[in-house]
């Protein structure tokens, strides 16, 4: 309603003047240098690196910086170097890459407080992580290569970004041999080493808002007592078929590496339980798709009407996202996030 665009407003603008003063900074700052970081402590620590809290000394600005530990040739040193200028140009209010205003958390984390993120919420998630893909692809033609929970990070007044992209192919390929952890949102043809672009984005889109909606690692799916356990009724559908061994929710052994490749290439995609809506599964079976070329692009996925009911509804994720973390709200309540 009118409610809802006069906040939606108010917050794009809130967003537009956050991006314009950062680029002022972001100008003054220049080049950064190894010895300008003081180190304050460690964020995060994972198979890719680590990221630290650190202020910068000409500037005092407090900023998170993140090392990723590689062993490379020269020659591919200097073209990741190339690609991550590329970077540097990337300006957005749906991506935060160098520095910006520190988010609440990221969605990972969200997730491990709610136990489930309701379907309303991951309607806002989808539309910014789409428009930030948008972004990319059509400003830099270039893609993500890492959407998942943990690099959707969102704030106190509602606005949702999307962090970690990755434009240098060298950088992502000499990782590889570290980004296979305990769980991984990569789409089927990067794992069978086959052509990729963007459709692999939207894969691991769809099989992060499956586990987010579920509130578990979509492989191997829930079965049918699981899910009546989580959702606490009987639920129909392929996803709620009942293997031999039923388990409760946390009980199941983690899959081994090749077990999780055998299963994720050769068994059918995850899918949404039919406890929620026909749009929101639509959706998801959409963005799974194994063939990449039958897969829905960001075209198709922005007009659908999974996004599109999202615009009529007034949802508060402001006050959802600080009641679930124990925050409290900020002065400017708002009902609709902004890229």
């Amino acid at each position: 309603g009118r409610v809802q665009n006069a906040l939606q407003k108010k917050l794009e603008e809130q967003q537009r003047k956050h991006l314009e003063a950062f680029l002022t900074q972001k100008q003054k700052v220049g080049e950064l240098k190894e010895d300008d970081f003081e180190k304050i402590g460690e964020l995060a620590a994972g198979n890719g690196g680590v990221v630290f809290k650190v202020s910068c000394k000409p500037s005092s600005l407090v900023m998170a910086r993140k090392l990723i530990h590689l062993e490379i040739k020269p020659t591919i040193q200097n073209q990741i170097i190339r690609d991550l200028l590329v970077l540097h140009e990337c300006n957005s209010r749906g991506l935060l890459w160098l520095r910006g205003e520190i988010s609440i958390c990221s969605l990972d984390q969200v997730l491990k407080k709610a136990g489930r993120i309701p379907e309303q919420i991951l309607e806002k998630v989808s539309v910014a992580v789409i428009k930030g893909l948008t972004y990319l692809r059509e400003k830099h033609k270039i893609m993500h290569r890492d959407v998942q929970p943990s690099h959707i990070l969102v704030k106190s007044r509602g606005e949702i970004k999307l962090c970690n992209f990755g434009v240098s192919g060298q950088l992502i390929n000499s990782m590889a041999n570290s980004l296979m952890g305990p769980k991984s949102y990569m789409s089927p043809e990067r794992f069978q080493g086959t052509h990729y672009s963007v459709q692999s984005d939207i894969w691991s889109m769809g099989f992060s808002l499956v586990e987010m909606a579920v509130g578990r690692y979509p492989i191997p799916p829930p079965d049918g007592k699981e899910l009546e356990l989580m959702f606490g009724c009987q639920v129909e559908g392929d996803a709620a078929e009942t293997p031999p061994r039923p388990r409760t929710p946390g009980s199941r052994p983690p899959m081994a590496i090749f077990e999780f490749l055998d299963y994720l290439i050769n068994e059918p995609p995850p899918k949404m339980p039919r406890v929620f809506t026909l749009e929101f599964q639509d959706f998801v079976n959409k963005c799974l798709i194994k063939n990449p070329a039958e897969r829905a692009d960001l075209k198709q996925l922005m007009v659908h009407a999974f996004l599109k009911r999202s615009d009529a509804e007034e949802v508060d994720f402001a006050g959802w996202l600080c009641s679930t973390v124990g925050l409290n709200q900020p002065s400017m309540p708002t009902h609709a996030t902004g890229v």
